[in-house]
């Protein structure tokens, strides 16, 4: 780091990035991310590495921020791997910068906050989206970003939407970005648009773990990890969201692509042999979830999410689901194939 100052104030932003991992309705597996500027380093989280682990383990990585953001200016292919721009010498694990490094590059502000907090999802999935949060972001300087797949397309996406002064960006079925001059301010900051944007979520009954257990038998399935996953395939509305197709980039390169629900009278056995695979999760209206036996603990982790962002969509929203060549570009992008790999081996 260039100061004290600046090891103090990436000190903190572990600790908030800890906080912030650890909290399911604001982050989720390896998503979201955070960063600090010091000088014309740019300290970033690593791709793959979850936010919870921050204190723990060492997941930020520095980045030579002016070649990083000549690359974005000139659009040049290079803005999409930012390994290349990673400081070797202060990277001794070898590291690699999060997909969303330009992002933060692009953002002038000193500390930077990317989180993939469920009430701006499902704000950022409807149609009227935009409309809603400026009824609710009065005062505060902000920025509507429509969908671009994260990476270099983000980038510019977002640097033609930035003006002076916006320190807070919705990202169109992404999630929020929030940015400060210190750690303590950005999580002021973070945590007023978060109470604004809040909306309550539906309430379901309970699973039936009896049933789920018996459509489970003779197959691969297993009960999900959080128990609030359930609620997705529960409540009747957010089962028709999340069988309509794929709402988010995360659910995406964790669960596939969409959501399956199964039809009446049908067990795992049955969803698997129809389908002629193993989806990574099934709904069974009425009664609950169930995820495939190798589903990776980032794969619970975004059916949960699943259940909380469709639980807070406005019933009668029109829903901006991702394209077929949208979910295509997610699932065959390499920084997204890297970062699988490194779910898959608990990373």
């Amino acid at each position: 780091m260039a100061t004290q100052a600046d090891a103090q104030e990436l000190a903190a932003l572990r600790a908030l990035s800890a906080s912030i991992g650890l909290n399911p309705h604001m982050t989720q597996a390896a998503g979201g991310n955070t960063s600090l500027k010091a000088g014309d380093t740019l300290w970033i989280k690593a791709s793959g590495t979850w936010l919870k682990d921050a204190l723990s383990d060492d997941i930020m990585v520095p980045v030579a921020m002016a070649p990083l953001l000549e690359a974005v200016e000139q659009r040049d292919p290079a803005a999409d791997k930012p390994q290349a721009f990673a400081i070797d010498e202060l990277n001794p694990r070898g590291l690699r910068p999060s997909i969303e490094t330009t992002v933060h590059a692009l953002m002038p502000q000193r500390v930077v906050l990317h989180v993939h907090c469920v009430d701006t999802i499902s704000l950022a999935v409807q149609a009227d989206g935009e409309a809603e949060v400026a009824r609710r972001l009065g005062g505060i300087e902000w920025a509507y970003v429509p969908y671009c797949r994260p990476g270099l397309p983000l980038a510019r996406g977002i640097s033609e939407k930035l003006r002076p002064g916006v320190d807070v960006l919705i990202l169109g079925n992404h999630g929020l970005v929030v940015a400060a001059e210190t750690v303590a301010e950005a999580e002021r900051l973070l945590h007023r648009v978060r109470s604004l944007l809040a909306r309550p979520a539906r309430e379901t009954a309970a699973p039936d773990i009896t049933a789920l257990t018996a459509l489970a038998d003779g197959s691969v399935y297993r009960l999900p990890v959080d128990v609030e996953a359930h609620a997705v395939a529960l409540d009747p509305q957010s089962r028709r969201m999340a069988g309509a197709g794929s709402l988010y980039p995360d659910h995406v390169i964790f669960l596939g692509q969409g959501s399956v629900v199964a039809k009446p009278g049908e067990n795992a056995a049955g969803v698997t042999a129809r389908l002629g695979a193993a989806p990574m999760a099934i709904l069974f209206p009425g009664a609950g979830v169930l995820m495939r036996g190798d589903a990776s603990a980032g794969a619970d982790a975004m059916q949960r999410c699943l259940a909380d962002v469709t639980a807070r969509v406005d019933v009668a929203a029109r829903l901006n689901y991702l394209t077929a060549a949208e979910n295509d570009e997610l699932v065959n992008w390499d920084a997204e194939q890297y970062r699988q790999k490194l779910n898959a081996s608990g990373g």
